[in-house]
């Protein structure tokens, strides 16, 4: 990377992301001289003094401008609070945190900056802006041309990266394919690599109970899973499974498997929250560019009112610098 800076787009502004952006750099110094916010700036100078931030805040015009020892604005859209309802799903949020994602992805792909780290967006407030998108990951795969991505959710306690996401219960069980299911295996593989694990140790949860139980509850793990999972065998993969998913967040828990590919969301995302709600980080694999999340939404429910904590953009923007 030709570059120090990391940008955090600062989510939805009708949620806590514009807090928790401002709060990760004030109280973790070790972010403030490579950090820039992605925002708008009226919203953010609100939070800056509704928050007693010390560090002075500057808008500027692009990372090539960067002023050290100070909280660096992007000011992307210029919003204020009478243009929004905090805590209120509206269009205009969610158009504003779409435009901040676009233009950090742009300066990320123009090497300006070396990571993108978000904060939340509102799924609902974005469709209304007129962005038709699942999420953030589907954004930043669209945006950079990315065919073959996946999300993983990263904790110091487990990991997990996933078949597919935002989608049908019913629609998940069609994407769990030997081509899928191969290729999210080779993703874990290198991000953990990346991570300094040299030989990852991979387990792959089944997608029926008991993983089916000899073909008795379903045949997907035979016709799919097994299929995917010894093509990597045979490449020299570390490998295992499929483990019946009842039991195989334990066992990578308790230090046996070092990440799960889950067969779906919820599959994936429950355990990760059980344990991990407050230190989780979302990480986009396959992209050319890094990126990092907060594992949290826009918490609607406290936006505006100074208690949001911090501790999950804290381990996004640490894990971001760990994949350089």
């Amino acid at each position: 990377m030709k570059n120090k800076y990391v940008g955090i787009t600062m989510g939805d502004p009708a949620g806590v992301g514009p807090e928790i952006s401002l709060k990760a750099i004030e109280e973790h110094t070790e972010f403030k001289n490579s950090t820039i916010i992605y925002g708008s700036y009226d919203i953010l100078k609100h939070y800056h003094e509704l928050l007693n931030i010390s560090t002075p805040m500057v808008k500027i015009e692009s990372p090539e401008h960067f002023q050290n020892d100070k909280i660096n604005v992007i000011s992307v859209l210029e919003l204020s609070f009478k243009d929004l309802a905090i805590g209120q799903v509206s269009a205009i949020a969610g158009d504003a945190a779409y435009r901040y994602v676009e233009k950090a992805i742009n300066d990320a792909m123009a090497g300006k900056i070396s990571i993108v780290t978000t904060a939340p967006l509102n799924k609902e407030a974005l469709h209304k802006g007129g962005h038709n998108f699942d999420g953030h990951t589907e954004i930043f795969a669209t945006l950079t041309n990315t065919k073959k991505f996946t999300m993983m959710l990263w904790s110091e306690q487990l990991s997990v990266v996933h078949i597919s996401t935002h989608c049908s219960l019913r629609e998940a069980c069609n994407r769990v394919t030997k081509e899928r299911v191969l290729e999210c295996i080779h993703l874990a593989k290198d991000a953990l690599e990346k991570l300094g694990i040299a030989k990852p140790r991979i387990a792959v949860a089944g997608l029926n109970p008991h993983s089916g139980e000899a073909g008795i509850f379903g045949k997907e793990e035979i016709d799919e899973i097994t299929p995917a999972i010894e093509a990597a065998q045979e490449e020299g993969i570390i490998v295992e499974g499929p483990v019946p998913p009842d039991t195989v967040f334990l066992k990578a828990y308790q230090g046996k498997y070092d990440i799960v590919v889950a067969m779906y969301h919820d599959q994936g995302h429950i355990p990760m929250k059980m344990i991990a709600f407050d230190s989780g980080v979302n990480v986009t694999l396959g992209l050319p560019i890094i990126r990092t999340s907060v594992d949290h939404g826009t918490a609607f429910d406290i936006a505006g009112k100074g208690i949001a904590k911090v501790d999950s953009m804290y381990y996004a923007l640490k894990l971001g610098k760990q994949f350089l």
